[in-house]
């Protein structure tokens, strides 16, 4: 078993960094449905903008919206303006395609990416 990429929101844009809300990370729920997360899911966020990584959980936003809002601590780590890269994994025995979008500035819908699945090693040599 592995645990596996199975889910991407590739490049949004935080909309909100809310420090008195407590945690979590409020996600478009159109986005969510797109990449299958569930509200509650743990996922990875990380910024392309500081470098920040950090593990929170989904909490479901209004639809349409293009809300990404990062909530309590982590507000103090990836703030509002920056672009981020959202991710949930799974735990697999086998490979699987992650679903895997790209949005605009606005949190919008520009295209599906596939990833395709590591089915063996790189070589280096």
């Amino acid at each position: 078993m592995r645990w596996v990429l199975r889910s991407k929101i590739h490049n949004a844009t935080v909309t909100e960094a809310n420090l008195a809300y407590v945690g979590s990370i409020t996600i478009d729920q159109d986005l969510i449905d797109r990449v299958g997360l569930w509200p509650g899911e743990r996922v990875l966020v990380v910024s392309n903008t500081s470098g920040a990584r950090l593990e929170t959980y989904v909490i479901a936003g209004e639809r349409g919206s293009g809300d990404i809002c990062v909530n309590g601590a982590a507000a103090h780590l990836i703030g509002a303006g920056e672009e981020v890269i959202i991710m949930g994994f799974e735990l697999t025995a086998e490979p699987i395609t992650p679903q895997v979008i790209l949005v605009d500035r606005k949190n919008k819908l520009v295209r599906h990416l596939v990833e395709e699945p590591r089915t063996e090693l790189a070589s280096f040599g």
